[in-house]
């Protein structure tokens, strides 16, 4: 919850401000009131989800909306397999509520803290080939416009603008609800086990291709990456999940209580951080097993971190990966937290990363602590050079005459950001520099 008259700040703590005013919505009435009000002010207005967007695509200088209070189910059509859900519904709340119907979401990222609507906005993905992010699950969205009206977009109502307005960067309004395209529930088996660095980056593509999900994550300095394939199963499938004591030594002891210890200790004798990375990629991932999806899609993240990543063209991924492990090899650099590879199928959603075309995820991490600026611009740089996109919620320098290059519908998103919002009710110096004046 953020406090009236406080400071908010983001998890990552990349992002803070003070804003003039900070309300709690419990309903849709009450968003179109703080819109009405804001506008008679003249204030702008920004809704805030979870505050994990690394990016400052959320702050909100004037009003804040905090969503937490509106939240849950508002419809669950079983026959079509369709939820509807107010937008401050947090992801791992969702499960919870689609389990009675026996469906579940398609696909989910590697932490579900976020809330739905920030989550769409953002761009937020998972990994898997043949499947897309899950902005890609939305079939409607009701949105409160800068004069405090209601926006459906529907099948029936304002079709052509879903592809643009579900990763809408909270530029086009305030997301109020979302319906979800759910499928049958399903359980995962997970394989998770250290393989060579050079096989993998090899193979990644056709790897990627083979599975239902794939990725990997490589601990700079050493050889090994820790590759984790899922594969699907039927909900009433016999699984083997992990019981609560592997988990909680696996998960919460080696994978946040021991990983934060050891960045502390990297951050202190840096020198010491390719053996600590050689020490981790030994201890963690080696292990099968098998759960409800959302138990194996997602994980537990304690140790705080900043974030960069970029898509680039599936085909691309090797060359791409390549590249960063010569930048950190040829570096001083003493990089602690490993780089993560995922990929999606291509989408038309109009600022998706992965809008019309097959796409391959490199994430890069440091350390709260640490200094993380010389390292991104070296690797934004690179995937810049293979005409990459940024993750919106992601820290990264892009700003609206380069992103114009890398996105074919960027200025029909600009046009519509036009119509919707021509007084930039919703806007924030993060908008400003990302999508222009």
């Amino acid at each position: 919850m953020t406090r009236p008259g406080g400071v908010w700040q983001n998890w990552a703590r990349t992002e803070r401000v003070r804003p003039v005013r900070v309300e709690h919505p419990p309903t849709v009435a009450a968003v179109r009131r703080s819109v009405h009000a804001a506008a008679a002010r003249g204030l702008r207005v920004k809704a805030v989800g979870a505050g994990h967007s690394f990016s400052g695509v959320a702050v909100a200088p004037d009003v804040l909306l905090d969503l937490s209070d509106l939240t849950g189910l508002v419809d669950l059509d079983r026959e079509r397999g369709r939820a509807r859900l107010l937008a401050g519904t947090r992801l791992h709340r969702i499960p919870a509520l689609l389990a009675p119907a026996g469906l579940a979401m398609q696909n989910l990222g590697d932490i579900d803290r976020q809330s739905i609507s920030g989550a769409i906005s953002t761009g937020t993905h998972g990994t898997g080939r043949r499947l897309g992010g899950i902005a890609t699950q939305v079939v409607a969205v009701t949105l409160v416009t800068a004069d405090g009206e209601l926006l459906t977009i529907d099948e029936h109502q304002n079709a052509e603008l879903l592809p643009a307005v579900v990763v809408g960067l909270g530029a086009l309004g305030i997301v109020v609800d979302v319906t979800l395209q759910c499928v049958p529930a399903f359980a995962l088996a997970a394989a998770e086990r250290p393989e060579p660095l050079d096989a993998v980056c090899d193979a990644v593509v056709a790897r990627a291709e083979e599975a239902d999900h794939f990725e990997f994550f490589w601990f700079p300095h050493t050889d090994l990456a820790l590759t984790k394939t899922l594969t699907r199963l039927p909900a009433d499938a016999p699984t083997r999940p992990l019981g609560a004591a592997s988990r909680f030594v696996d998960d919460i002891v080696i994978g946040n209580g021991a990983h934060q210890a050891l960045c502390s200790i990297g951050r202190a004798m840096p020198p010491l951080v390719p053996a600590i990375n050689r020490l981790s990629a030994r201890v963690w991932g080696d292990r099968a097993f098998s759960d409800l999806s959302h138990r194996v899609l997602a994980t537990t993240r304690g140790v705080r971190f900043r974030e960069m990543e970029y898509a680039i063209a599936l085909d691309d991924l090797p060359r791409a990966l390549r590249a960063v492990r010569r930048l950190v090899e040829e570096s001083r650099w003493r990089i602690e937290f490993p780089i993560e590879v995922r990929t999606s199928a291509a989408d038309g959603l109009w600022l998706s990363t992965a809008h019309e075309r097959a796409t391959g995820y490199i994430a890069v991490h440091r350390y709260a602590r640490a200094d993380h600026t010389a390292y991104f611009a070296a690797v934004e740089e690179a995937m810049r050079a293979l005409g990459g996109r940024p993750h919106w919620g992601k820290m990264h320098t892009m700003d609206a005459d380069g992103l114009r290059r890398v996105y074919p519908r960027f200025d029909d998103f600009v046009a519509l950001r036009d119509r919707l919002d021509p007084g930039r009710a919703f806007a924030n110096p993060y908008l400003t520099r990302v999508l222009g004046e």
